[in-house]
Protein backbone atom coordinates (compact mmCIF):
# COMPACT_ATOMS: atom_id res chain seq x y z
CA UNK A 1 0.00 0.00 0.00
CA UNK A 2 1.36 3.58 -1.06
CA UNK A 3 0.31 6.94 0.51
CA UNK A 4 0.84 10.36 0.20
CA UNK A 5 1.53 11.78 3.22
CA UNK A 6 1.70 15.44 2.08
CA UNK A 7 -1.70 16.58 3.59
CA UNK A 8 -0.79 19.64 4.27
CA UNK A 9 0.89 21.36 0.81
CA UNK A 10 -1.12 24.26 1.15
CA UNK A 11 -4.75 25.10 -0.31
CA UNK A 12 -3.39 24.81 -3.94
CA UNK A 13 -2.83 21.26 -3.59
CA UNK A 14 -5.81 18.81 -4.80
CA UNK A 15 -6.88 16.37 -2.09
CA UNK A 16 -6.65 13.48 -4.47
CA UNK A 17 -9.82 11.03 -4.58
CA UNK A 18 -10.71 7.59 -5.91
CA UNK A 19 -11.08 7.33 -9.51
CA UNK A 20 -14.16 5.33 -9.23
CA UNK A 21 -15.86 7.54 -6.82
CA UNK A 22 -14.65 10.92 -7.26
CA UNK A 23 -16.49 12.94 -4.15
CA UNK A 24 -14.70 10.30 -1.94
CA UNK A 25 -11.35 11.82 -0.60
CA UNK A 26 -8.28 9.19 0.08
CA UNK A 27 -4.70 8.43 -0.15
CA UNK A 28 -4.69 4.66 -0.85
CA UNK A 29 -3.64 4.20 -4.74
CA UNK A 30 -3.90 0.16 -6.26
CA UNK A 31 -0.30 -1.10 -5.83
CA UNK A 32 -0.86 -2.46 -9.57
CA UNK A 33 -2.17 0.50 -11.17
CA UNK A 34 -1.45 3.10 -8.79
CA UNK A 35 -4.51 4.78 -8.89
CA UNK A 36 -6.64 6.51 -5.92
CA UNK A 37 -8.91 3.84 -4.75
CA UNK A 38 -11.53 4.38 -1.72
CA UNK A 39 -12.58 1.83 1.06
CA UNK A 40 -14.90 0.32 -1.41
CA UNK A 41 -13.14 -0.03 -4.10
CA UNK A 42 -9.91 -1.91 -2.17
CA UNK A 43 -9.31 -5.58 -2.62
CA UNK A 44 -7.09 -7.22 -0.86
CA UNK A 45 -3.86 -8.24 -2.55
CA UNK A 46 -0.45 -10.33 -1.09
CA UNK A 47 0.95 -6.48 -0.71
CA UNK A 48 -1.38 -3.46 -0.10
CA UNK A 49 -4.75 -3.57 -2.26
CA UNK A 50 -5.89 -3.47 -5.52
CA UNK A 51 -8.43 -2.15 -7.18
CA UNK A 52 -11.71 -4.13 -8.36
CA UNK A 53 -10.84 -3.57 -12.32
CA UNK A 54 -7.07 -5.17 -11.54
CA UNK A 55 -8.15 -7.92 -9.75
CA UNK A 56 -11.00 -8.76 -12.61
CA UNK A 57 -7.89 -9.08 -15.29
CA UNK A 58 -5.69 -10.80 -12.64
CA UNK A 59 -7.97 -13.12 -12.44
CA UNK A 60 -8.54 -13.25 -16.23
CA UNK A 61 -4.91 -14.65 -16.72
CA UNK A 62 -5.61 -17.54 -13.61
CA UNK A 63 -6.49 -20.88 -15.24
CA UNK A 64 -9.43 -22.36 -13.54
CA UNK A 65 -8.34 -25.88 -12.36
CA UNK A 66 -9.65 -28.89 -13.94
CA UNK A 67 -10.31 -32.78 -13.52
CA UNK A 68 -8.89 -35.72 -15.14
CA UNK A 69 -11.27 -35.64 -17.96
CA UNK A 70 -10.26 -32.10 -18.64
CA UNK A 71 -13.91 -30.45 -16.95
CA UNK A 72 -13.52 -27.80 -15.19
CA UNK A 73 -13.73 -27.58 -11.31
CA UNK A 74 -16.95 -26.05 -10.87
CA UNK A 75 -17.14 -23.05 -7.78
CA UNK A 76 -19.90 -25.25 -6.38
CA UNK A 77 -20.43 -28.85 -5.03
CA UNK A 78 -24.19 -28.15 -5.79
CA UNK A 79 -24.56 -31.04 -8.82
CA UNK A 80 -27.26 -28.32 -11.02
CA UNK A 81 -27.52 -30.50 -13.99
CA UNK A 82 -28.62 -33.55 -11.91
CA UNK A 83 -30.68 -31.57 -9.67
CA UNK A 84 -32.38 -29.65 -12.57
CA UNK A 85 -32.75 -33.30 -14.68
CA UNK A 86 -34.61 -34.83 -11.16
CA UNK A 87 -36.70 -31.49 -10.97
CA UNK A 88 -37.72 -32.12 -14.44
CA UNK A 89 -38.96 -35.31 -13.84
CA UNK A 90 -40.58 -34.72 -11.23
CA UNK A 91 -42.39 -31.83 -12.89
CA UNK A 92 -43.55 -34.18 -15.55
CA UNK A 93 -44.74 -36.30 -13.48
CA UNK A 94 -47.65 -34.43 -11.76
CA UNK A 95 -48.11 -32.90 -15.33
CA UNK A 96 -49.16 -36.16 -16.10
CA UNK A 97 -50.98 -37.18 -13.00
CA UNK A 98 -52.83 -34.29 -13.69
CA UNK A 99 -53.86 -35.12 -17.17
CA UNK A 100 -53.53 -38.22 -19.82
CA UNK A 101 -53.25 -36.16 -22.29
CA UNK A 102 -50.01 -34.77 -21.72
CA UNK A 103 -48.79 -38.01 -20.93
CA UNK A 104 -49.72 -39.68 -24.52
CA UNK A 105 -48.88 -36.38 -26.28
CA UNK A 106 -45.18 -36.79 -25.36
CA UNK A 107 -44.89 -40.46 -24.52
CA UNK A 108 -42.43 -42.32 -26.80
CA UNK A 109 -44.26 -43.86 -30.20
CA UNK A 110 -42.86 -44.69 -33.69
CA UNK A 111 -45.93 -45.05 -35.66
CA UNK A 112 -49.16 -45.50 -33.66
CA UNK A 113 -51.64 -48.02 -34.32
CA UNK A 114 -55.32 -48.67 -32.73
CA UNK A 115 -55.99 -52.11 -30.73
CA UNK A 116 -56.72 -53.98 -34.82
CA UNK A 117 -53.15 -52.52 -35.75
CA UNK A 118 -54.78 -49.61 -38.11
CA UNK A 119 -52.08 -46.63 -38.11
CA UNK A 120 -53.56 -43.79 -36.46
CA UNK A 121 -53.07 -40.36 -38.35
CA UNK A 122 -50.58 -37.91 -37.33
CA UNK A 123 -49.77 -39.95 -33.65
CA UNK A 124 -45.72 -41.21 -33.59
CA UNK A 125 -42.10 -40.11 -34.51
CA UNK A 126 -42.92 -41.24 -38.50
CA UNK A 127 -46.21 -38.66 -38.18
CA UNK A 128 -43.87 -35.66 -37.64
CA UNK A 129 -43.87 -36.05 -33.99
CA UNK A 130 -39.82 -36.18 -33.01
CA UNK A 131 -40.39 -34.32 -30.13
CA UNK A 132 -41.45 -38.04 -28.52
CA UNK A 133 -37.39 -39.23 -28.81
CA UNK A 134 -36.52 -36.69 -26.19
CA UNK A 135 -40.23 -35.83 -24.09
CA UNK A 136 -40.41 -39.82 -23.72
CA UNK A 137 -37.59 -39.22 -21.52
CA UNK A 138 -39.16 -37.25 -18.50
CA UNK A 139 -42.40 -39.29 -18.17
CA UNK A 140 -42.68 -42.06 -16.11
CA UNK A 141 -45.73 -44.86 -15.51
CA UNK A 142 -48.27 -43.79 -14.23
CA UNK A 143 -49.77 -45.42 -10.72
CA UNK A 144 -52.05 -46.69 -12.69
CA UNK A 145 -49.81 -47.63 -16.08
CA UNK A 146 -47.97 -51.11 -15.33
CA UNK A 147 -47.00 -53.31 -13.28
CA UNK A 148 -44.46 -50.97 -11.46
CA UNK A 149 -46.04 -47.96 -11.56
CA UNK A 150 -45.05 -44.68 -9.05
CA UNK A 151 -42.05 -46.94 -8.32
CA UNK A 152 -40.86 -46.52 -12.25
CA UNK A 153 -40.19 -42.68 -11.24
CA UNK A 154 -38.86 -43.47 -7.40
CA UNK A 155 -35.84 -46.23 -9.14
CA UNK A 156 -35.12 -43.72 -11.60
CA UNK A 157 -34.76 -40.58 -9.77
CA UNK A 158 -32.76 -42.24 -6.55
CA UNK A 159 -30.12 -43.36 -9.60
CA UNK A 160 -29.66 -40.77 -11.35
CA UNK A 161 -29.11 -38.64 -7.89
CA UNK A 162 -26.55 -41.81 -6.68
CA UNK A 163 -24.65 -41.64 -9.51
CA UNK A 164 -25.50 -38.01 -11.44
CA UNK A 165 -23.18 -36.05 -8.99
CA UNK A 166 -20.18 -37.93 -9.42
CA UNK A 167 -20.37 -38.42 -13.22
CA UNK A 168 -21.29 -34.70 -13.28
CA UNK A 169 -18.43 -33.40 -11.51
CA UNK A 170 -16.00 -35.93 -13.70
CA UNK A 171 -17.22 -34.64 -17.05
CA UNK A 172 -17.93 -31.26 -16.41
CA UNK A 173 -21.81 -30.30 -16.69
CA UNK A 174 -22.51 -30.14 -20.62
CA UNK A 175 -20.73 -33.50 -20.97
CA UNK A 176 -22.63 -35.02 -18.54
CA UNK A 177 -26.05 -33.45 -20.09
CA UNK A 178 -24.68 -34.48 -23.36
CA UNK A 179 -24.06 -38.27 -22.09
CA UNK A 180 -27.51 -37.93 -20.42
CA UNK A 181 -29.65 -36.67 -23.33
CA UNK A 182 -28.04 -38.99 -25.76
CA UNK A 183 -28.09 -41.76 -24.16
CA UNK A 184 -31.74 -41.48 -23.65
CA UNK A 185 -32.34 -40.93 -26.97
CA UNK A 186 -30.50 -43.84 -27.92
CA UNK A 187 -33.05 -45.98 -25.89
CA UNK A 188 -35.66 -44.56 -28.28
CA UNK A 189 -34.04 -44.90 -31.20
CA UNK A 190 -33.43 -48.19 -30.80
CA UNK A 191 -36.89 -48.71 -29.79
CA UNK A 192 -37.98 -47.12 -33.06
CA UNK A 193 -35.77 -49.35 -35.17
CA UNK A 194 -36.93 -52.46 -33.71
CA UNK A 195 -40.63 -52.28 -33.11
CA UNK A 196 -41.68 -49.23 -34.60
CA UNK A 197 -45.41 -49.63 -32.99
CA UNK A 198 -43.92 -49.53 -29.79
CA UNK A 199 -44.29 -47.40 -26.85
CA UNK A 200 -42.67 -46.56 -23.50
CA UNK A 201 -41.69 -43.47 -21.34
CA UNK A 202 -38.71 -43.20 -18.79
CA UNK A 203 -35.95 -42.15 -18.19
CA UNK A 204 -34.42 -45.54 -17.73
CA UNK A 205 -32.40 -45.69 -20.99
CA UNK A 206 -30.45 -42.62 -19.80
CA UNK A 207 -30.06 -44.37 -16.53
CA UNK A 208 -28.38 -47.02 -18.45
CA UNK A 209 -26.21 -45.16 -20.31
CA UNK A 210 -24.94 -43.51 -16.60
CA UNK A 211 -24.30 -47.36 -15.99
CA UNK A 212 -22.05 -47.72 -18.66
CA UNK A 213 -20.24 -44.38 -18.44
CA UNK A 214 -19.83 -45.33 -14.74
CA UNK A 215 -18.24 -48.67 -15.12
CA UNK A 216 -15.61 -47.10 -17.90
CA UNK A 217 -14.73 -44.02 -16.23
CA UNK A 218 -14.53 -46.10 -12.75
CA UNK A 219 -12.51 -48.55 -14.75
CA UNK A 220 -10.00 -46.48 -16.61
CA UNK A 221 -8.82 -44.18 -13.32
CA UNK A 222 -9.04 -47.78 -11.09
CA UNK A 223 -12.48 -47.20 -8.99
CA UNK A 224 -14.23 -49.99 -7.63
CA UNK A 225 -16.75 -51.56 -10.57
CA UNK A 226 -18.09 -53.95 -8.19
CA UNK A 227 -20.81 -52.28 -7.15
CA UNK A 228 -21.81 -50.94 -10.31
CA UNK A 229 -21.59 -53.98 -12.47
CA UNK A 230 -24.35 -55.81 -9.59
CA UNK A 231 -26.70 -52.95 -10.23
CA UNK A 232 -26.28 -53.19 -13.53
CA UNK A 233 -26.83 -56.87 -14.29
CA UNK A 234 -29.80 -57.03 -11.65
CA UNK A 235 -31.15 -54.44 -13.85
CA UNK A 236 -30.85 -56.37 -16.93
CA UNK A 237 -32.30 -59.43 -15.73
CA UNK A 238 -35.46 -57.74 -14.71
CA UNK A 239 -35.13 -55.88 -18.14
CA UNK A 240 -35.94 -59.21 -19.62
CA UNK A 241 -37.63 -61.33 -17.66
CA UNK A 242 -40.39 -58.82 -16.54
CA UNK A 243 -43.36 -58.34 -19.08
CA UNK A 244 -43.91 -54.59 -20.53
CA UNK A 245 -40.18 -53.53 -19.99
CA UNK A 246 -38.60 -51.95 -23.24
CA UNK A 247 -35.16 -53.82 -23.71
CA UNK A 248 -34.39 -51.64 -26.61
CA UNK A 249 -34.60 -48.52 -24.28
CA UNK A 250 -32.10 -50.21 -21.75
CA UNK A 251 -29.60 -51.51 -24.20
CA UNK A 252 -29.78 -48.56 -26.63
CA UNK A 253 -29.25 -46.11 -23.83
CA UNK A 254 -26.44 -48.52 -22.31
CA UNK A 255 -24.76 -48.73 -25.38
CA UNK A 256 -25.00 -44.83 -26.19
CA UNK A 257 -23.48 -43.67 -22.62
CA UNK A 258 -20.74 -46.59 -22.62
CA UNK A 259 -19.73 -45.32 -26.36
CA UNK A 260 -20.00 -41.36 -25.94
CA UNK A 261 -17.31 -42.36 -22.07
CA UNK A 262 -15.08 -44.05 -23.72
CA UNK A 263 -14.92 -41.07 -26.02
CA UNK A 264 -14.74 -38.77 -23.47
CA UNK A 265 -12.03 -41.12 -21.57
CA UNK A 266 -9.60 -42.21 -23.95
CA UNK A 267 -9.41 -38.76 -26.25
CA UNK A 268 -5.63 -37.21 -26.17
CA UNK A 269 -5.01 -34.68 -24.06
CA UNK A 270 -4.03 -32.36 -26.51
CA UNK A 271 -7.14 -32.76 -28.66
CA UNK A 272 -9.67 -33.67 -25.63
CA UNK A 273 -12.03 -30.71 -25.90
CA UNK A 274 -12.44 -31.21 -29.48
CA UNK A 275 -12.78 -34.90 -28.94
CA UNK A 276 -15.36 -34.82 -26.76
CA UNK A 277 -17.67 -32.03 -28.30
CA UNK A 278 -17.22 -34.46 -31.59
CA UNK A 279 -17.79 -37.44 -30.59
CA UNK A 280 -21.10 -35.72 -28.75
CA UNK A 281 -22.23 -34.41 -32.25
CA UNK A 282 -21.08 -37.35 -33.77
CA UNK A 283 -23.65 -39.31 -31.86
CA UNK A 284 -25.98 -37.22 -32.25
CA UNK A 285 -26.00 -37.33 -36.43
CA UNK A 286 -25.42 -40.82 -36.02
CA UNK A 287 -29.25 -41.13 -34.09
CA UNK A 288 -31.00 -38.27 -36.37
CA UNK A 289 -29.45 -40.71 -39.56
CA UNK A 290 -31.28 -43.36 -38.05
CA UNK A 291 -34.47 -42.10 -37.20
CA UNK A 292 -34.74 -40.60 -40.60
CA UNK A 293 -33.83 -43.80 -42.89
CA UNK A 294 -36.59 -45.82 -40.67
CA UNK A 295 -38.94 -42.88 -41.07
CA UNK A 296 -38.45 -43.38 -44.51
CA UNK A 297 -38.92 -47.48 -44.37
CA UNK A 298 -41.79 -46.64 -41.99
CA UNK A 299 -43.94 -43.89 -44.39
CA UNK A 300 -42.86 -45.85 -47.40
CA UNK A 301 -45.03 -49.07 -46.23
CA UNK A 302 -41.14 -50.81 -45.75
CA UNK A 303 -41.02 -51.36 -42.24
Amino acid sequence: MSTDPSTSSGADTPVPTCYRHPGRETYVRCTRCDRYICPECMRDASVGHQCVECVADGNKSVRRPTTTLGARVPTSDTPVVTYSLIGLCVVAYVAELASVKFFSDFLMVGKAVDQFGVPIAGVGVAEGEWWRLFTSMFLHQRPSGGSFGITHILFNMWALWALGPALERALGRWRFLALYLLSGLGGNVLLYLVDPTGSAVGASGAIFGLFGAFFIIARKFGGQVGPIVFLLVINLVITFSVPGISWEGHIGGLVTGALLALAFVYAPANRRQAVHVGASLGMLVLLVALVVVKTSQVTSGAA
